[in-house]
């Protein structure tokens, strides 16, 4: 395996700080049992603030489910550990636990759904939109492009090659419209909108404010349909987490410039404005600038952090649908942050140069990661090629960089 290979290598072992109790986004006192409460949120609660308790009743911790696992697992370094045990099984459980509640998520362009677990666990629901092979047409401006549902399984294992662990499980899986939708939903408004299409498939559209009409209906095959199930993060009331507009967001117009494509300097005074003026906040956002070059997202208008650890945490890569629709082309100007600034981690430059390299190929360790997928093949030939391309021109800007 290439993959285990690569996650042997020294680069992928290096020590993350020690983690404090304070560094920790839940502190679980081992004499306080926690409780599956199923509260308004479908969250989790300690039992000592728990005015009812389930019939499960007090649990330890080696009895918590994944998801719960996952969430106490949090700290200020990383979203997951690198060797972590649970990946399989959260990924599992995404791919194959009954569904027992499906709602329509409120708010965003496009139909989402909240899926929950019986163990209270919940995913975010993509659908499929569009199949592998079709491109986004060149004369789509980039804010009415599609979100692919293999764009966010394949952005989960790719930011996890580079090493950010950053975007929460994801996995593929193939839905039931009629059973795992339409007949448990609670969603008055979503569950008007199903209908049986001319070919005798189960459709639905939803609510949102793109692409929810009966043209632009999500059809089953009568009535199985592929999606992505991302685990869904602790409930904002319990993990509060703040969003950032990013610096080189782009205008969202359709004939107006954003002002970092017009001033080359533009970067002297992101350095110079909070948080990016102290810490790696810069060094941090240009990671994430080249995992949105790498799948050609340019939809990467904000980012968040956990608010319990300040500014000096990681960001999360949430929200990837938007990359993986071109593989023709490559858009420079996703990677304005790394040009401008000339500047990136030491760790994740030697990752990168790894990765362009035999036997660690990064389009034949992400190929091998996808295959344990249920909905491989996840991307078409053709994206996974143009990885190694775009890798090679992140390089080539470093080069340019240290040259300079």
């Amino acid at each position: 395996s290439k993959l285990a290979a690569l996650f042997a290598h020294p680069l992928y072992n290096i020590p993350i700080p020690e983690v404090m109790q304070k560094d920790k986004l839940f502190v679980v006192n081992p004499m306080e049992k926690f409780s599956l409460g199923h509260s308004g949120s479908d969250e989790w609660v300690s039992s000592s603030k728990a005015e009812t308790l389930l019939p499960t009743g007090k649990t330890a911790y080696d009895t918590y489910p994944a998801w719960l696992k996952f969430h106490v697992g949090i700290n200020r370094y990383e979203l997951y550990p690198r060797q972590d045990p649970l990946m399989p099984t959260i990924l599992q459980d995404l791919a194959t636990q009954r569904i027992v509640s499906s709602v329509q998520k409120s708010g965003g362009t496009q139909l989402k759904l909240i899926m929950t677990f019986p163990n209270y666990g919940q995913a975010l629901f993509k659908p499929m939109k569009q199949t592998r092979d079709q491109e986004t047409p060149r004369d789509f401006f980039y804010f009415s492009d599609f979100e692919r549902h293999n764009a966010e399984i394949a952005a989960f294992h790719l930011d996890r090659i580079l090493d950010f662990r950053r975007i929460p499980p994801v996995s593929g899986r193939l839905v039931n419209i009629t059973k795992e939708i339409r007949d448990i939903t609670t969603d008055k408004k979503l569950a008007k909108t199903f209908f049986i299409s001319p070919a005798g498939n189960v459709c639905f559209y939803g609510e949102c404010s793109y692409y929810c009409s009966t043209e632009h209906a999500l059809c089953g095959k009568p009535d199985q349909l592929e999606g992505s199930m991302a685990a869904l993060l602790p409930d904002k009331t319990l993990a509060k987490r703040r969003s950032w507009r990013s610096p080189w967001r782009r205008s969202y117009h359709k004939s107006k410039k954003a002002e970092w494509e017009l001033n080359p300097n533009y970067c002297v005074q992101v350095r110079e404005t909070p948080p990016y003026d102290r810490g790696h906040r810069l060094l941090d956002l240009i990671d994430m600038t080249v995992l949105d070059f790498l799948m050609g997202n340019m939809d990467r208008h904000h980012y968040e952090t956990f608010e319990k650890f300040g500014n000096d945490t990681f960001l999360l890569h949430l929200d990837n649908g938007r990359g993986f629709g071109t593989h023709s082309r490559d858009e420079m100007s996703i990677l304005a942050p790394l040009q401008q600034c000339c500047s990136i981690k030491k760790s994740t430059y030697l990752r990168l140069q790894l990765l362009a390299t035999q036997p660690y190929l990064l389009s034949d360790v992400l190929r091998e990661a996808l295959a344990a997928d249920p909905l491989t093949p996840i991307l078409a030939e053709p994206h996974l090629q143009a990885l190694d391309r775009r890798l090679a021109k992140v390089l080539d800007v470093v080069a340019r960089c240290l040259a300079g």
